[in-house]
């Protein structure tokens, strides 16, 4: 069955918005961000999405365990950042619409945190606001099916992606399919899947604005469950993602160099033979004195070779595909 929710005005203009940040974000080649920025992020990606479930380390604590300093702090916060850090160097190999993968995730992300990390619960669940039972997780014997469902609704709906990303997370929250580790679960698995069409998702610290907005991205999850659908979600996370694209835009505005230029375009470009027009097919927003120039300085640096002649120049990628 697909997830139940409704288009309103409101989700309009927000894949409106995002549309138009994103083609900013292209055009200005920001979707590759410089490796400081990277670092930066996927630091304040991790430290938010543990705060929002409790743990205690600041940013400057969770930097020290990414560069192996010694932390003082509770063992299991260090272990929580220390899991954490090992999914997250292994963002790119998660494969969004593979249960495997999802359970696999888990696994690493929750190892000596509970008993059975990426295994589904076995006992039922209820989720409590102090002394208030705000939801009832389905039956674990029902697990297994919802989560094919899920998976199912995520490879073959014709949704947008914005949209199935926001949908997979609510209902993940729903279903609740783990005894713990569901919230940062459904955190991480909406990035991989927005990261599958739109690279600058790896990298895009949403869940440090959902951290500002800790108390509205629950009260959406219970308007939601009131109301059987989730529409109200939907709304709550394209907002947080078109601001978490208004904040890259004024804190990322320099252009890529021609050698992250390149790099990015062997990420990107599916065969190891080119021409300096599929360069600029990747790349449409450079002149193609500026794309000669590139292609040049990569050939001095050993990254292609050069074959033909004039019109009939091609190029061969002779890194290894990353």
């Amino acid at each position: 069955m697909k997830p139940p929710y409704d288009i309103t005005l409101a989700i309009v203009d927000l894949l409106t918005s995002i549309a138009e940040k994103l083609g900013y974000i292209t055009a200005a080649q920001l979707e590759a961000p410089k490796a400081a920025l990277r670092k930066q992020n996927r630091i304040k990606t991790i430290q938010a999405s543990l705060e929002i479930e409790g743990n205690t380390l600041n940013i400057d604590q969770v930097t020290d365990i990414l560069e192996n300093k010694r932390v003082i702090g509770p063992q299991k916060d260090i272990l929580e950042v220390q899991n954490a850090i090992k999914v997250y160097e292994q963002f790119d190999t998660w494969k969004p619409i593979s249960q495997a993968s999802f359970m696999q995730a888990h696994a690493l992300l929750m190892e000596g945190l509970i008993p059975k990390a990426g295994k589904l619960r076995t006992t039922s669940v209820g989720i409590a606001k102090g002394k208030t039972l705000t939801h009832i997780a389905p039956p674990a014997s029902m697990l297994k099916a919802l989560l094919n469902e899920l998976f199912t609704y995520l490879q073959k709906d014709k949704d947008p992606i914005l949209i199935k990303s926001c949908v997979f997370h609510y209902e993940l929250e729903f279903i609740h399919p783990f005894t713990d580790g569901n919230g940062r679960m459904g955190r991480l698995w909406q990035n991989v899947i927005l990261a599958s069409q739109y690279p600058i998702f790896a990298y895009l610290p949403v869940e440090s604005i959902i951290r500002q907005k800790q108390k509205e991205y629950y009260a959406a999850l219970a308007q939601s469950d009131k109301k059987g659908n989730c529409t109200v979600f939907i709304e709550f996370m394209l907002a947080v993602i078109d601001e978490a694209l208004a904040e890259l835009m004024l804190t990322q505005r320099q252009p890529l160099t021609s050698v992250e230029r390149i790099e990015l375009f062997i990420k990107k470009y599916p065969n190891d033979n080119f021409t300096r027009k599929d360069y600029m097919q990747v790349h449409q927003y450079i002149s193609a004195p500026t794309a000669s120039r590139d292609l040049k300085e990569a050939i001095a640096l050993g990254i292609i070779t050069k074959y033909g002649d004039k019109n009939l120049t091609n190029y061969k990628i002779k890194k290894a595909k990353t």
